[in-house]
């Protein structure tokens, strides 16, 4: 699994997303993708956002890459 690492969508910043995880096949989001966002007023986003990097379980998974926006 390879983190790759972009810039928040403009739509992420309106709707007050600080960071956002996405398992991907390829090296781009699809709609077909599960993409967990967290929210700048969330209250445990420091630990939301460490659990989202820690992606090691899904080494053997059919997943490539871990796109990350922040």
């Amino acid at each position: 699994m390879k983190k790759l690492y972009k810039k928040l969508t403009e739509e992420q910043i309106k709707k007050g997303v600080v960071f956002s995880s996405c398992l991907s096949e390829y090296k781009t989001e699809s709609p077909n993708d599960n993409i967990h966002e967290v929210l700048k007023d969330d209250s445990d986003k420091d630990t939301q956002i460490s659990r989202l990097l820690d992606d090691k379980f899904f080494n053997a998974s059919h997943w490539n890459f871990n796109i990350i926006r922040q």
